[in-house]
């Protein structure tokens, strides 16, 4: 087996170079010592935040990593990799002001080095929609877990039952979905009711769509390739590594408006999540665990709340990290005990 430390080699290296990139650029923007341990004091924070928040997300991208191919699961460590850092971390950030404000890329990447705050205040301004959109998402993704008929373990028996019943009924997550939807479309604030329920539409059709042409994709591969996941779900796992990461990158900016700041810092974490992916599924975390599984997905309903909520209340960003890892703790507790009982 291999050793926890051959699995974050990748992310070790990128921490030592993002930190030097961060020093120096830290330095040669202020001039100072002191400013460049400030700059690196940001970086890390936003690498820890991004940990904190996606930890979740490994938990989930092991449970549909599990079924590919070792070749499918190395393109999704490498190419999964330059979209996770690069899509999400550096170009959405610069589309969704590009959007907000009605300018060019190469103009909201002009205005991201140089006017850094009136950049910052454009994504803030874009909080509804990527809330909704995100949230959306993720409340389909975490549904589409919990009400299932072929789900046979239950970890918080009470909520799980019930939720797996409801799998008899068709399309009853959509229209619960929907239901919610119309809800936070009417407590939206005056003039952001049509921005909300636009973005929360898409995000639902996105999840449909992404299903569907996963679907269409794998039906196109040899039985071999369906058997052990293919292009459809590497396209599964790309969409939902992004819903998890608007929250981390609309978070990064209350700690900083700098986008090479945000991009390495969450970069950088973005790497540890991806290796504790492959660790997880290389390992057979999840059989052994056996409601480590559940935990991420309460995580992910937890999440989708909040971000539902976030388009009509702030909510603290040091209050999405802790509740993620306490569902983690709490489902990995609950499966030692029960090892130790029944196995």
């Amino acid at each position: 087996m291999k050793s926890t430390l051959s699995y974050f080699r990748l992310p070790m290296t990128a921490t030592v170079i993002g930190i030097v990139a961060i020093a120096w650029f830290g330095f040669a923007t202020t001039g100072s010592t002191a400013g460049a341990l400030k700059f690196l004091l940001i970086g890390i924070t936003l690498t820890l935040l991004e940990i904190s928040l996606s930890f979740d997300n490994a938990v989930v991208n092991a449970n549909k990593l599990k079924y590919m191919s070792p070749l499918w699961q190395q393109r999704f460590l490498t190419w999964g990799i330059l979209v996770a850092v690069f899509g999400m971390r550096i170009v959405f950030p610069i589309v969704i002001v590009s959007l907000a404000a009605g300018i060019g890329p190469i103009d909201a990447t002009v205005l991201a080095a140089t006017e850094p705050d009136t950049y910052s205040h454009i994504m803030h301004e874009a909080h509804v929609s990527i809330a909704a959109f995100g949230g959306t998402y993720l409340m389909m993704v975490a549904l589409s877990f919990f009400v299932d008929t072929e789900k046979n373990v239950d970890w918080i028996r009470f909520v799980e039952t019930r939720l797996r019943a409801c799998a008899d009924l068709r399309a009853i997550e959509v229209v619960f979905v929907l239901c919610l939807i119309v809800g936070f479309t009417l407590a939206q604030s005056d003039g952001q009711e049509t921005e909300f329920l636009f973005a929360a539409v898409l995000g639902l059709l996105a999840f449909l769509l992404v299903e569907v042409l996963g679907d269409v994709l794998d039906k196109g591969q040899t039985n071999a390739a369906v058997a052990s996941g293919g292009l459809g779900a590497f396209l599964y796992l790309e969409v939902l590594d992004a819903s998890f990461s608007f929250d981390g990158v609309i978070g990064a900016f209350a700690l900083t408006s700098n986008m090479f700041l945000i991009a390495v810092g969450l970069g950088i974490g973005a790497f540890y999540v991806r290796s504790m992916t492959i660790m997880l599924v290389d390992r057979d975390t999840l059989s052994q665990l056996r409601f480590l599984e559940h935990g991420a997905f309460y995580s992910v309903l937890a999440l989708s709340i909040i971000m539902l909520t976030q388009s009509v209340i702030e909510v603290p960003e040091y209050v999405t990290g802790p509740l993620s890892i306490a569902f983690i703790a709490l489902a990995t507790l609950s499966s030692v005990r029960y090892a130790k009982r029944y196995c």
